[in-house]
């Protein structure tokens, strides 16, 4: 088997056991962080209603003139998606790390969420 699609299996492994613990609900709803090799996606999900509250990625048109490596972009998408979650009136929220691994843009994602506002 390809190395490249056992890794993902794994991940999707792990992702499906994480889900199985975290839920998101109106009160603590849950923030999930999505990567692929070039961008990275945000978003704040009520699982209750299956509604996307809040979302932000690095494609978003304020964040394309920025020029930076991939945690840079990271950086200001945590930020983003913790400041447009504040303006919903959203403090507390669950952290989904979609089955990848707590290091990289996934951890910077989380701190920059973090030391904007977000309690996790």
């Amino acid at each position: 088997m390809n190395k490249s699609k056992t890794k993902n299996k794994n991940r999707q492994k792990r992702h499906k056991r994480i889900r199985g613990k975290i839920n998101g609900t109106p009160e603590k709803p849950r923030l999930v962080v999505f990567r692929s090799l070039k961008h990275i996606y945000a978003q704040i999900i009520d699982d209750t209603k299956g509604t996307t509250l809040v979302h932000a990625s690095s494609l978003d048109s304020s964040l394309s003139k920025i020029n930076g490596n991939k945690k840079d972009m990271s950086e200001k998408v945590g930020e983003m998606v913790a400041n447009r979650a504040i303006e919903k009136k959203i403090k507390k929220v669950v952290f989904d790390r979609n089955g990848y691994k707590y290091h990289g843009r996934v951890k910077v994602i989380a701190d920059s969420a973090r030391k904007t506002g977000l309690e996790f």
